[in-house]
């Protein structure tokens, strides 16, 4: 079995400040990307100034409005204020079986989520998990236990596992705790899935470089130089992964996506 997929931090749908909606290239753009699962961040639910203010503005909240009628859509709703709301969403091409959205804001300033979403593939069953995450390293490495006890709570240890999204982490001091604590691994870093310990010669070279792993440049779009971005896997094997780069990616939003080809393996493989 095989699977597409793509995560995007699409920016609200609007330019800098809002000056100017995107929301239809970004629609048109992602449509290009052909996902079966697309796994989004800022997803805007709501926003009544900018329904005012933009001609053309969805009526819908842009979990759905993306999806059309090629996907379904689940959307975790995070920050709240007075004219709307916003957050993360999955859009699948497969029934959804159930989704919940896991509060995780670490303090009052940054309102944040975990979508956990089921979806349904021919006879397995997927757990998807979007992901946006604080602007702190403390709230961070607080969000990621969060999410490893989610996992380790409600998801069963064979189940095939897709964790994708906006980490935050230009320092790139997560994918290990992931790697060592659930037995994923990254797209772009297929080679680390294996990783040495840190207290390995090798651990100890990567503790010592700047950019250890292998991680996509996803951030800023107009010249992508930080790796905010991550697809961690288990149960999955990556034919290719891919930034896209370039136009239109470069005026629709402030991070380009990333897309990753995956073949699903059986349970004696991912062992």
């Amino acid at each position: 079995m095989k699977l597409r997929i793509a995560t995007y931090n699409i920016h609200k749908g609007v330019s800098a400040f809002g000056r100017k909606a995107r929301i239809h290239g970004i629609k048109e753009a992602i449509d290009l990307l052909d996902a079966d699962l697309v796994f989004l961040q800022e997803v805007q639910g709501q926003h009544d100034l900018h329904a005012e203010n933009h001609t053309r503005w969805p009526q819908e909240g842009q979990h759905d409005f993306l999806a059309g009628q090629s996907h379904e859509a689940v959307y975790g709703m995070n920050a709240v204020y007075e004219h709307g709301h916003h957050g993360n969403a999955l859009l699948s091409r497969y029934p959804i079986a159930s989704f919940v959205n896991h509060d995780v804001s670490d303090h009052a300033y940054e309102q944040r989520g975990i979508l956990h979403a089921i979806v349904q593939v021919e006879k397995v069953q997927i757990h998807c998990f979007v992901i946006h995450l604080g602007l702190f390293a403390g709230s961070r490495r607080r969000q990621i236990q969060a999410l490893i006890h989610t996992i380790q709570q409600d998801v069963p240890s064979n189940a095939p596992l897709v964790i994708a999204g906006d980490f935050n982490d230009w320092s790139q001091r997560l994918s290990q705790t992931l790697y060592q604590e659930l037995g994923v691994f990254e797209a772009f870093d297929v080679d680390g899935k294996h990783t040495a310990s840190r207290f390995s010669l090798k651990g100890m070279r990567n503790m010592l470089s700047k950019n250890s792993g292998s991680h996509a440049r996803t951030f800023p779009a107009g010249l992508p130089w930080l790796c905010l971005d991550r697809v961690y896997l288990r149960g999955f094997k990556v034919e290719e992964a891919h930034v896209m780069k370039g136009a239109p990616w470069t005026t629709l939003s402030d991070h380009v996506p990333i897309t990753a080809s995956l073949v699903l393996l059986d349970q004696a493989e991912s062992a």
